[in-house]
């Protein structure tokens, strides 16, 4: 069987991944008047967990940004919705739609850097999990893109091999990865394109 192998964010997710960190920061550093510089060296001094790459340590993340900035629960709670508003953008809709319709056809799996929480909040707010099995994140195999181990541990989740797999993703690095372990890939840019790409891989 072949399987399509998507990323979520800038992907199934319209969101750009680049600049909403950098938006948030600017954001709560000035919501509690800290200049940026001030505030980054509070939460490196917290020495907070990699939500990227480790599970069950959302909340000891929050616990570390409440104390480092002295924050009240309602102030965090605010920023958590923000984060996780910004983190999951809107829903690809027309890319999301043709995935639901390739059931039958091909295998349909998700391979996502990602924090702590995002299938939970990814679930709830695009049910994702009805469209996608097996759904790979970061922070729960403990290795990001472009590391092929985050490639190797997708393959052998969807019990597949490299040669029968159409990766999609829309950083090169992560694409030029894949391509390195005989992964098809593609750099997705726009809905047409890549819709007409797996279409095409289908029935090549």
């Amino acid at each position: 069987m072949k399987w399509i192998l998507y990323d979520i964010g800038g992907v199934i997710e319209i969101v750009d991944d680049h600049s909403w960190p950098t938006e948030l920061r600017v954001t709560w550093s000035d919501r509690f008047g800290l200049k940026p510089e001030e505030y980054d060296a509070r939460l490196l001094a917290a020495d907070l967990p990699d939500t990227t790459v480790n599970a069950g340590v959302e909340e000891q993340h929050w616990r570390g940004v409440a104390d480092a900035l002295n924050l009240s629960a309602a102030e965090v709670a605010s920023m958590r919705a923000e984060l996780w508003d910004a983190y999951c953008g809107e829903e690809n809709t027309e890319l999301l739609d043709h995935a639901r319709s390739l059931h039958g056809r091909v295998g349909l799996a998700i391979l996502s850097n990602s924090g702590d929480g995002a299938r939970e909040e990814e679930e709830r707010r695009f049910g994702l999990s009805t469209v996608f099995d097996p759904i790979c994140y970061s922070h729960e195999q403990g290795v990001l893109k472009p590391d092929a181990r985050a490639f190797e541990q997708a393959l052998a989740r969807m019990n597949t091999t490299a040669d029968q797999v159409l990766f999609i993703d829309d950083n090169p690095p992560n694409v030029h990865a894949a391509q390195a372990l005989g992964i098809r890939a593609l750099l997705h840019s726009d809905n047409t394109t890549t819709i007409d790409a797996i279409e095409r891989f289908l029935v090549g």
